[in-house]
């Protein structure tokens, strides 16, 4: 409690976190040409599969993927996509980036093995190092079984902070995607190039956005449906804006209605919302800065403001 070796620790601290600021942004890995490679893997992937399917008479692809030979195995083992997989577990894989099977084997197999984990873990915790001895057996038990739910759910927390940051870079650069769209539209360019520019174009911005137009173009130019690649992308986003924006281009595909009108609608509507979003938040900053100011800046006004006489009320006493 000495106040010199406190302030030497805040001082530290802070010149510490001066320096982390500085430097983070030198240290931080580009990961952009890791997501273009992805991307493009999935594209090969994508037309082999859509080979094997013409080649398979029953319309099944026959595709061995570099999968998880161990997560792979524990799914089958325990039949886990029956018991946890439902009609909305993969797609919100997709949302987080995660579209490959392996990925989904390892989704499940993380939510079959951590409760165990967990649960062995506060075991040790609790049991083995004796903490929470002053509290009662039942409820040093429900401890235990607690930690074994949260690495139950510990899959889902991890998929749905996922797609919560993915989300949020779509949705920031979604109204610039679509003005580019709309000029290219109007410019007399194909959809399928539209989307490539917007991709090339974003890719610094909004990577996220970036690798799921390529995703999109490289259905377009596979699947045998354009429907189906349009649907998947508000599929795979998981977000109104842009499934708004896919009805509409498949509406004016199958009726021959204008698409430039449309967009330009729709560009119009995600800029006003992007706006409503800035000024909710900037609205909302005020009650958000009581606390801090009545905790930093009110006792650093009052040692300023009352300090001088407080020290010329202490040199008269003396």
């Amino acid at each position: 409690m000495n106040p010199s070796v406190i302030v030497a620790g805040l001082v530290a601290a802070s010149v510490f976190a001066t320096l982390y600021v500085l430097v983070q942004p030198y240290l931080s890995k580009d990961g952009l040409e890791k997501r273009m490679k992805a991307v493009s893997t999935e594209r090969e992937q994508m037309r082999a599969r859509e080979r094997a399917k013409m080649n398979d008479p029953n319309g099944r692809a026959n595709l061995r993927g570099n999968n998880n030979q161990n997560a792979r195995q524990i799914v089958e083992k325990f039949n886990l996509r029956e018991a946890l997989v439902d009609e909305n577990t993969v797609n919100k894989l997709k949302a987080a980036g995660l579209r490959s099977q392996n990925a989904l084997n390892t989704f499940l197999a993380a939510r079959f093995i951590l409760p165990f984990i967990f649960f062995v873990v506060a075991l040790l915790w609790v049991f083995g190092l004796g903490n929470l001895a002053s509290k009662p057996l039942p409820m040093r038990i429900f401890a235990t079984i607690v930690f074994g739910y949260i690495g139950f759910y510990a899959p889902n927390i991890y998929v749905s902070n996922r797609t919560k940051k993915r989300q949020l870079s779509i949705r920031r650069a979604w109204p610039d995607a679509l003005d580019l769209m709309l000029i290219c539209v109007e410019s007399g360019i194909s959809m399928e190039a539209a989307m490539r520019r917007i991709a090339d174009e974003l890719a610094e911005a909004s990577p996220e956005l970036a690798e799921e137009m390529i995703l999109t173009t490289a259905e377009l130019s596979y699947l045998p449906d354009r429907r189906v690649a349009l649907e998947n992308l508000g599929n795979r986003t998981q977000l109104d804006a842009v499934k708004s924006v896919m009805q509409a281009l498949i509406q004016a595909d199958r009726y021959g209605t204008p698409v430039a009108t449309a967009l330009r609608v729709l560009a119009q509507e995600s800029r006003d919302e992007r706006m409503t979003e800035a000024e909710k938040k900037a609205a909302a900053l005020p009650p958000k800065l009581t606390v801090p100011m009545i905790l930093f800046f009110l006792p650093v006004l009052v040692a300023v403001i009352l300090g001088p006489a407080g020290i010329q009320v202490s040199d008269r006493f003396q």
